[in-house]
Formats: structure tokens, C-alpha cells, sequence
């Protein structure tokens, strides 16, 4: 995602200031038109440095894939945190865009989504954490400039989470745990790029929480089948059942501590997977921002698969 929003941001005239720690990969972001700082949000090093003279600092960074309830709310409470801290440290405290999620929220009872005044139910350490960190952001001196984006399931180049899914299709297989189709909201990381612009560049928007995704959700069979369809192929699905999905994602947690490297399967995932809706609406953000998807899902998959295959992601 910050990539994208660091192009967008580029591309819209705004000196953008990036903060990477030595481990960042900067093979994404744009050669011109940026500064780096290095830090890192888990100590607070650095962010007195970043944020100094900042009008607007957009807040994206955060863990999604991890061993421990410790460690997502290291890197996605603490972390805003210590970024909310040096913030108010600052004469003239910036207007801040924090990145949420869906998961913050939890899942929808049924297919109808989700407006933003929903009570939030998270069920995994990860959308605990991510509701931890709105309410610290909403705690803080900065509550009332701030512009809090909950995206759901997000898509598109350079993203390695929803990939799996695509690979799994190019094999021709799309796994679904129970018997029960199951409904999402997504979202094109392009799309949240500018969502994440609005927000930056809206009047009327101070204090405001947005769900930003496409108007309709979407079944995960239409999704594997729209992703088939673009590589022309055909697509099986194969049901497995909740138990023996979780015993799954406990065994990829044993082969991911030996790698040392957490994956995107795991026992949190499945729990997660085992909702049938995860839908928001996001009529608040086309009213107030004037935000809207620009991709449909057949576009946004043809732009995500084309750059898959030429960057040797994937091939079909």
C-alpha cells in the first residue's frame, strides 16, 4: 500500500517525506519527488525526524502476518503509539491519516455491509490490535484533525497476501473452508491510494472515520472465477472443512517458525476465513470525500495479473 499512496502523492504535486528502516525495500517507491528518513515506528527512532514540518502524515504501516497477540500489537498499536507521540511533540501538530482495516470492525452478521457506526467485534489479535490503534489515535491530541480509512480485503501489483489466491487459480485450484459461499468487500491498492489522497486533500473530512472499498461486495467464487477468466483458465474448487482448515493453518504455523518467517496461512486467518460476509459499504466516503473505486473487479484484476505475469510473479 505505501508505495502506491507515495506515487499518488507524488503524482499530485506533494513533497512527500518517507520514513524506511534499514531493512526497507525501495525498489517500489519513486526515484524523484521524496526524502528518506530512517527510523523505525516499533522504538520511536527517527520520527521526530520525519515528521518535522509535516502538514499531513499518512500512518500505513503495520504487521498482518505474525507469531504472537504480542507482536501485532507491537507493530500496529505501539507503533502508533510512539507516531502519535512525536506528532504532539510538534508546535504545529500535522493532520493524520490513519489506515485501518475491516478487521477492525469484524465481520458482517449477514450479506447487508457494515456502515461505520457499527459496533466493532474483531476477532482476530491482528483486527484487535488495528481497533487498539484507532482508539489510541482517537484518545490522542490529534483526534479531531484526524482521517481514519478502514479498507477490507486489498488487491492489486506488488501485493504477496491475496497472491496466494491467484496462484492457487493459475494451478487451476480455489479452496473454500465449509460448504457455505462466503462474501467480501475488496478493494484495488490504486484505488486506496486515492482514497488516501482524499483524505489528505478533502476539506470537511477532520475527524471522520471512512470504510473505503467498490460499491458491491463480491463472492470468493466470483473472484477466482473473474482471476480464471482473465488468464483463461479453468478453476476447481475444492471444500475442506473448518476443522481440518484449521489444522492446516496450525501446521503452516510450525513450518513458518522454522523458517522463521511468519506466512499468511494460519489459525487467525481461518478463524477469519470461517465468516461467511466480511462486507462494508462505503457511501460515507463518496458523500463526504467523493471517493469512488475507479476499477471494476474485471479491470483491477487484469491490471493486477498483467503485472504479476511480466514481473514473473506468476505465468499461466
Amino acid at each position: 500500500m505505501g508505495s502506491h499512496a507515495v506515487e499518488r502523492l507524488v503524482a499530485a504535486g506533494a513533497r512527500v517525506r518517507c520514513l524506511v528502516r534499514r531493512s526497507s525495500s525501495l525498489r517500489y517507491l519513486p526515484r524523484e519527488g521524496i526524502e528518506l528518513v530512517q527510523g523505525d515506528l516499533a522504538d520511536g527512532t527517527g520520527l521526530d525526524e520525519a515528521v518535522e514540518g509535516a502538514a499531513v502524515v499518512v500512518h500505513i504501516a503495520g504487521v498482518t502476518k505474525a507469531f504472537s497477540e504480542a507482536a501485532f500489537y507491537q507493530g500496529n498499536l505501539r507503533a502508533t503509539e510512539n507516531l502519535l507521540r512525536a506528532c504532539e511533540r510538534k508546535t504545529a501538530p500535522p493532520r493524520l491519516v490513519h489506515v485501518s482495516s475491516l478487521a477492525a470492525i469484524g465481520p458482517s452478521p449477514a450479506l447487508e455491509p457494515l456502515d461505520e457506526d457499527a459496533a466493532p467485534h474483531p476477532l482476530t489479535w491482528y483486527g484487535r490490535s488495528k481497533l487498539a490503534a484507532e482508539t489510541a489515535v482517537r484518545a490522542s491530541t490529534l483526534a479531531g484533525s484526524a482521517v481514519i480509512l478502514r479498507p477490507p480485503v486489498v488487491y492489486g501489483q506488488r501485493d504477496t497476501d491475496v497472491f496466494e489466491v491467484f496462484r492457487s487459480v493459475a494451478r487451476g485450484m480455489m479452496l473454500r473452508i465449509g460448504r457455505e459461499e462466503s462474501y467480501f468487500s475488496y478493494i484495488h491498492v490504486k484505488d486506496l491510494a486515492e482514497a488516501v489522497w482524499l483524505a489528505v486533500s478533502s476539506e470537511g473530512v477532520a475527524g471522520r472515520t471512512y470504510f473505503v472499498a467498490n460499491a458491491e461486495p463480491v463472492s470468493w467464487t466470483a473472484f477466482a472465477e473473474t482471476a480464471a477468466g482473465v488468464m483463461g483458465r479453468r478453476v476447481r474448487t475444492v471444500r475442506v472443512p473448518a476443522a481440518l482448515a484449521y489444522l492446516a493453518g496450525w501446521c503452516a504455523e510450525g513450518a513458518s517458525r522454522l523458517r522463521g518467517k511468519p506466512g499468511i496461512v494460519s489459525r487467525q486467518k481461518v478463524i477469519e476465513a470461517c465468516c461467511r460476509y466480511w462486507t462494508c459499504d462505503p457511501s460515507r466516503a463518496c458523500r463526504e470525500m467523493g471517493f469512488q473505486a475507479a476499477r471494476t473487479l474485471r479491470e483491477g484484476m487484469e491490471e493486477t495479473l498483467a503485472w504479476y505475469k511480466d514481473s514473473k510473479w506468476l505465468k499461466w
